[in-house]
């Protein structure tokens, strides 16, 4: 018998789906079940109240922050957080290994735990499994997690398996320091991306007394496709007589995704956090509220909700307060989005316990993967009709790709920037996710500096910015580096071009692009984030410039850019950076461009695959770059060596013949090469 008297209520044929209830010290949940993100004791513009008229039962709490402020004290001193921030329902708290993952240059970790300095004050504090229940005891909370140690879902097996097994470890430690508290303790599966160590770990755990096990180490890298996998996969290997919750996930089609794999239990910043640039989720799909179209529109956001928002203010009034900036749209978006959600887990506990999941999956599947460009709004056009705008400017055109996303391209060359996946997609896997952009915030002093060679339609920068602004809402903003993100182009008219067209380009619609066009700068409101354009010829305008920490390498292909390609080029861009420990990333994993990358003195490793390329490119200009690296990649080896000696683009094209056996000793002769057997 586990201490919150789970009970499994129904399992829907045909699928994992599943509805439960079990009760904690603060009142009966019902599965499955949203839980808001109040991190810091509190969920971001909201108060309980109004948490409560959209249906929240469930907060989630995080004990490295509330360690660090308010501390233990406080909550000692009010009798633990339901006190505290006047919330009567159930709380759970994580246990602070997410954060600690995202501090990866500024802590310590060992068997004993982890070592830290804290953002507030300065001081060092060791988080380990005893003191973090330590701390969750002190919160009060109905269900606390143990530490576990939080790694890439992309890292290696053998780093993986290190992790999984200190989080086995530190799980029996929790358990012990749990002692006779009358809390709940959920323990963690990790493994990353590797089916064998999922399993294991939840075999390892399922034998221990715990009163609910979590899915972690997911949403940290892979895609959705690995996801949604090791998900299905963990909860076959589940006990069936204990809640089951994926931590840190997700959108709703996330959700949906996972009951469908038999999970109860989610968390997620998404609600609050697009809320906060202007996104809700409606029946009618995905809005983002910033657009032009809705500024005249008289309807709700959702005429099938009844949320306070959606009986009081019209689209266009939401409109003008996320393009003014103000609170209170934040709010009421906010307020808006979790009734969404919490409706949605009602409406899914209801098709479950009907015996009808497999029939409301496949209607709501479509539905919540719908956006705003495939559901444009009617407003009250204002009496002037726009002229109809030109899909092409100068060289460039917009294209459309038969799986329904827009590209540009360039009509001299054919080139399509984006050709197989869309943009997004494509510069958050290869420039954002592989380079740990979001943790690399929480980490190291002064300013982060990003140079994006080849701005094109921005779709790299607002990658970039967009991942800024989750972070940015996630933490608190003294935790936040300093952001310098500087472009280079010598044509603006594929992002003038794509700006026109905000429906066809998602990212676009955000103030940040329109005003690097119009004033050669944008800077966020935080103070934050600052990004400028350098216009004209890359190799021209660097030297003028801040080194960077990351290079997002993005022009054109060799056919087309041939001098951005070359020896010389990259050679040069190496002596500009001995200053400091830099990083390469870009979409080529041609011979030539890596030859060229080696020869110039980079350590080159392969880096994930994208679109029809089955790797791309990272380059290190240190050594100990790729050791240093959170994913740890694997430099180039025997291998490579091999398939270099073999190929076509051995050489340089301008190489004359009594250069190359010089070169040969060159290229064989470099450092990552030299422990090859």
């Amino acid at each position: 018998m586990t201490r919150l008297n789970f009970i499994l209520e129904s399992e829907s044929a045909g699928t994992k789906a599943r509805a439960t209830r079990f009760q904690t010290l603060h009142g009966i949940v019902q599965t499955p079940i949203f839980m808001p993100v109040g991190t810091q004791a509190t969920v971001k513009s909201m108060n309980v109240e109004i948490l409560k008229t959209t249906g929240a039962n469930v907060l989630l709490a995080n004990t490295y922050h509330l360690l660090l402020r308010p501390g233990p004290e406080v909550f000692r001193k009010f009798g633990g957080i339901h006190r505290f921030m006047n919330w009567d329902r159930p709380v759970l708290t994580d246990s602070g290994g997410f954060q600690i993952f995202s501090l990866p240059q500024k802590r310590r970790m060992d068997e004993a735990g982890a070592q830290f300095k804290s953002y507030v004050d300065g001081t060092t504090h060791l988080l380990s499994p005893e003191s973090s229940i330590a701390m969750q005891r002190d919160i009060g909370s109905d269900i606390m997690m143990v530490l576990d140690q939080c790694i890439p879902s992309t890292a290696p097996h053998e780093e993986a398996t290190a992790a999984m097994e200190l989080t086995h470890r530190w799980a029996e430690r929790s358990l012990r320091a749990r002692g006779d508290s009358p809390q709940a303790l959920f323990g963690i599966v990790q493994g990353a991306c590797h089916p064998d160590l999922r399993i294991k770990s939840a075999e390892f755990l399922r034998e221990l007394p715990f009163d609910g096990l979590a899915i972690g180490g997911l949403a940290v890298g892979e895609t959705h496709d690995e996801r949604y996998r090791f998900t299905d996969l963990a909860t076959d290997h589940l006990p069936k007589n204990l809640p089951r919750y994926l931590m840190g996930v997700g959108t709703p089609i996330d959700i949906l995704e996972a009951v469908h794999r038999g999970v109860d239990m989610f968390d997620c910043i998404i609600p609050s956090q697009l809320a906060q640039r202007g996104v809700v989720f409606t029946s009618q799909g995905r809005l983002q509220l910033r657009r032009g179209a809705y500024k005249f529109d008289e309807s709700a956001v959702d005429p099938h909700c009844g949320c306070h928002t959606c009986q009081n203010y019209s689209r266009a009034y939401l409109h003008h307060l996320c393009k003014s900036s103000e609170n209170l749209g934040w709010q009421l978006l906010s307020t808006h989005n979790f009734t969404f959600y919490h409706q949605l887990m009602a409406t899914m506990r209801t098709s479950i316990l009907a015996g009808d999941f497999t029939t409301f999956y496949a209607r709501m599947k479509p539905e919540l993967m719908r956006e705003d460009a495939a559901n444009p709004p009617q407003p009250t056009p204002p009496s002037r009709v726009r002229p109809q705008r030109s899909q092409h400017l100068g060289d460039y055109a917009i294209v459309r790709a038969p799986q329904g996303f827009h590209s540009i391209k360039q009509i001299s060359s054919g080139e399509v920037m984006h050709s197989v996946n869309p943009p997004e997609v494509e510069a958050n896997r290869l420039y954002i996710e592989q380079s740990a952009f979001a943790p690399r915030l929480l980490d190291g002093p002064g300013e982060f500096v990003i140079w994006d060679v080849g701005l094109g339609a921005a779709s790299n920068a607002m990658a970039a910015l967009l991942r800024f602004e989750e972070e940015l809402a996630a933490h608190d903003p003294g935790m936040i580096r300093p952001v310098r993100l500087i472009s280079f182009e010598c044509d603006l008219d594929p992002l003038r071009l794509a700006a026109q067209e905000p429906g066809s380009f998602p990212h676009l619609r955000h103030a940040a692009p329109h005003g690097l066009l119009r004033d050669g700068s944008w800077s966020h409101a935080s103070g934050l984030f600052r990004w400028e354009l350098h216009e004209g010829d890359f190799l021209k305008k660097y030297r003028a410039t801040l080194p960077p920490d990351l290079v997002f390498y993005d022009p054109f292909s060799s056919k087309t850019d041939s001098q951005l390609w070359t020896i010389d080029t990259f050679s040069n861009l190496a002596v500009y950076l001995t200053s400091k420990s830099a990083e390469l990333y870009t979409y080529s994993a041609a011979t030539s461009v890596r030859v060229a990358l080696l020869a110039a003195g980079f350590y080159v490793a392969a880096g994930v695959g994208s679109g029809p390329k089955a790797s791309t490119t990272i380059a290190f200009n240190r050594a100990e770059g790729a050791g240093q690296h959170p994913a740890k990649p694997h430099l180039l080896g025997a291998d490579w060596l091999g398939r270099w000696h073999r190929s076509d683009s051995r050489y340089p094209r301008a190489l004359l013949e009594s250069e190359k056996g010089a070169f040969d000793a060159q290229i064989t002769g470099h450092p990552q090469f030299a422990n090859l057997e």
